[in-house]
């Protein structure tokens, strides 16, 4: 059992500087998009993208934009990683900093 949270660990993490870096590369200057985690579930196989977006009034546009590219994002996480299976990725806005 701990040897899987440790995995699960090692692969958010991997997937959190992957996806960070497209986000870098492929988005506009209009907001400032920042991954603040990963949570992997379902044995690998899927993996919630959480985000802040900075000026607020652009986080429709840039969840969209982070949507628009997921197989993308998908296939550059597949490119750049050894991982033996490839999650389905999903983007959220992470609720920890949505200002109630």
């Amino acid at each position: 059992m701990r040897s899987d949270k440790i995995k699960d660990a090692r692969i958010e993490e991997l997937i959190h500087r992957l996806v960070a870096e497209y986000i870098h590369r492929e988005a506009s200057n209009q907001s400032l998009i920042t991954v603040t985690k990963v949570v992997v579930t379902d044995f690998g196989r899927s993996a919630t993208v959480y985000i802040s977006v900075l000026p607020d009034k652009e986080c429709r546009p840039a969840l969209s934009f982070i949507e628009h590219h997921l197989s993308e994002m998908r296939e550059y996480v597949r490119d750049h990683s050894d991982l033996r299976v490839l999650p389905r990725l999903s983007v959220g806005l992470d609720p920890e900093l949505m200002v109630q």
